[in-house]
C-alpha cells in the first residue's frame, strides 16, 4: 500500500512539500519554501516528519517555493539521495545560494531592529547559511535525463518527464508494485503551456494510477501567447515613445529568460525604440548563463540560435549590471530605459529600489508578467494600491500598470484538462498547488469535462491506495 502526505502546496500555492511512503521507502517530492501571507512563519516551524527517516528526496524543479527548504531538511537530519534533472542541480545551486544570501540579510536587519528594543534573544536565526547550502550539493545526487528509470528498491523505480515549465522543469513517475500488481504515481510539478517561447513543451504520459496535478491557474484560460506578446511590445514601445521607462520585476529563472528573447528578436526585427536595457540581477545572469548551457531543453528556434553562437538572449544595448554600484547608477537614466529586476514578486531585490524611484512618475509603466502570490507588494500594486511602502515610506502609485498573463509558465485550465485528458483509467486525482477558491472552481470543471471526481490534498492528511 501507498501513503501520500502533503506538507505544503496543498490548498495553497507554495511551500511544496509530499511525503510519499511504498512499504519501508520513504520518499519526499520537493521540500519548498512558503511564501506570501504567513510564508517566513511558516518556514521556521519544525517539519511534521522526521527528516532522518527520508531516503530519497526528487525535486521537480529549481522555483524556491519547490526547493526553499531543502537545507533546512538536510539540517534538520535528512542524509537520503537526491533526484532530478541536471539543469535543476545546476539551477538548484545558485537559487540556493541567493535564498541563503537574502536569509542572511533578513536576519540583519530584523535582528538590528530587535537591539534597538532590547528584545534581541528572541531573535531566530536564519533559516539556513551558505553553509548549509554546500551540504546540499556534498550530497549523494541522481542526475537523471527525461525518462531515464532509476531504481529506488527491488520494487520502486522513478522516472522524469518534462514538464515544460522552466529549464530541467519535471513531474515524476513513480512506480512500484503491490501484489505482484503494476501501480503508478504521478506528480505533476508545475507544469506549463504546450506552447512556449523558449523550452520544449510538455511531454504527455497515459499511464497512471493516481495522479497529483497542480491548480495555480485551474480557474482561468490564459491569453493566446501571441496577443500577451503584442501586449508587451505595445507596452514597451508606448511607454518609451513618451519618454517613459519600463520597470519588469520578473522572476530569475524562466521568465527573465523570456522577456530578453523577446526583447532580442524586437532589436532585431527594428521594433524595438532607441533605449537602455538593464539586467539588474545577478542572480538571473547567472540562471542565464545556465539557460545557455543546455541548449537542448530549449525550443527549436533559441536552440538553433544558441547552437550557431547567436546568443538568443543578448543583444547589442542589453547591459548586465552585477554589482550594488551598478544599480545604483541606475537611477542617473531619466528615461527611456528598460530595467528589469527581481523579485517577480517585489518582495525584496533590487525592483524594489527602482519602484521606489520610478513608481510615483506616471510616465512610467511596471509590466508584471509572472504571478503574484495574495500578500506581497506585486500583488498590492495590480490590486490597486494607491500607496505601497517601501523601505519605510509610502509610495504613491501614478505609473501605469500592465499584468500580462499570457507569459505564465503554469499552465491554465484548458492546458490542464487537456494533459490530465491523455491518462488513460487515472483511478484517483488530486489537486495540490492551488489556493482554495480556484481549486474549487477546478474541481467542478473536471468534474464536468473529464467525468472524476477530484480529491482536494488538504495538509497533514494522508490519502492511500
Amino acid at each position: 500500500m501507498a501513503t501520500v502526505t502533503s506538507y505544503g502546496a496543498a490548498q495553497t500555492v507554495t511551500g511544496s512539500c509530499h511525503l510519499v511512503k511504498i512499504g519501508s521507502i520513504k520518499i519526499l517530492v520537493d521540500c519548498g519554501m512558503f511564501q506570501g501571507d504567513g510564508g517566513s512563519e511558516n518556514n521556521y516551524k519544525p517539519f511534521d516528519f522526521n527528516p532522518a527517516d527520508i531516503d530519497f528526496l526528487i525535486i521537480t524543479h529549481a522555483h524556491l517555493d519547490h526547493i526553499g527548504r531543502v537545507p533546512k531538511l538536510i539540517k534538520d537530519g535528512f542524509n537520503g539521495k537526491i533526484i532530478s534533472t541536471k539543469p535543476t542541480h545546476d539551477i538548484a545551486n545558485i537559487m540556493l545560494h541567493d535564498s541563503a544570501k537574502i536569509l542572511k540579510e533578513e536576519y540583519k536587519s530584523i535582528r538590528k531592529k530587535a537591539i534597538r528594543r532590547g528584545d534581541e534573544d528572541n531573535v531566530l536565526e536564519p533559516l539556513y547559511t551558505a553553509d548549509h547550502v554546500k551540504k546540499v550539493f556534498s550530497k549523494k545526487w541522481h542526475l537523471l535525463e527525461y525518462f531515464e528509470e532509476h531504481k529506488l528498491g527491488k520494487k520502486i523505480k522513478v522516472t522524469l518527464g518534462n514538464a515544460g515549465h522552466i529549464m530541467g522543469s519535471s513531474f515524476v513517475m513513480i512506480d512500484y508494485k503491490e501484489k505482484k500488481v503494476p501501480k503508478r504515481i504521478v506528480f505533476s510539478g508545475d507544469i506549463g503551456s504546450p506552447h512556449r517561447l523558449i523550452i520544449d513543451s510538455i511531454d504527455n504520459i497515459e499511464d497512471a494510477d493516481a495522479l497529483f496535478i497542480e491548480s495555480t491557474y485551474g480557474d482561468r484560460k490564459h491569453k493566446p501567447l501571441k496577443e500577451s506578446t503584442e501586449e508587451f511590445k505595445q507596452a514597451v514601445i508606448t511607454t518609451l515613445e513618451r519618454n517613459g521607462n519600463v520597470l519588469i520585476p520578473s522572476f530569475a529563472l524562466e521568465r527573465t529568460q523570456e522577456i530578453l528573447w523577446l526583447l532580442h528578436k524586437m532589436y532585431e526585427e527594428n521594433e524595438l525604440p532607441k533605449c537602455r536595457v538593464f539586467l539588474d540581477s545577478p542572480l538571473a545572469i547567472k540562471a542565464t548563463r545556465l539557460y545557455n548551457k543546455y541548449p537542448i531543453n530549449l525550443s527549436d528556434e533559441v536552440e538553433f540560435q544558441a547552437l550557431d553562437d547567436n546568443d538568443p538572449f543578448s543583444f547589442e544595448t542589453l547591459e548586465l549590471t552585477r554589482t550594488v554600484e551598478e544599480s545604483r547608477q541606475i537611477n542617473k537614466v531619466k528615461d527611456r530605459s528598460i530595467i528589469i529586476a527581481g523579485s517577480g514578486m517585489c518582495n525584496g531585490g533590487r525592483i524594489m529600489h527602482h519602484l521606489k524611484h520610478r513608481l510615483w512618475n506616471k510616465l512610467n509603466t511596471v509590466i508584471f508578467v509572472g504571478f503574484q502570490v495574495p500578500g506581497t507588494l506585486g500583488r498590492g500594486i495590480i490590486d490597486g494600491d494607491e500607496y505601497v511602502k517601501i523601505y519605510g515610506d509610502d509610495i504613491v502609485v501614478k505609473a501605469q500598470i500592465e499584468t500580462i498573463n499570457g507569459f505564465s509558465a503554469h499552465a491554465d485550465q484548458n492546458d490542464l484538462i487537456e494533459w490530465i485528458g491523455n491518462f488513460n483509467d487515472l483511478k484517483k486525482l488530486y489537486l495540490i498547488h492551488g489556493e482554495t477558491e480556484k481549486i474549487e472552481i477546478f474541481k467542478d470543471v473536471i468534474k464536468d469535462k473529464l467525468h472524476h471526481n477530484p480529491i482536494v490534498m488538504e495538509y497533514g492528511v494522508s490519502v492511500k491506495f
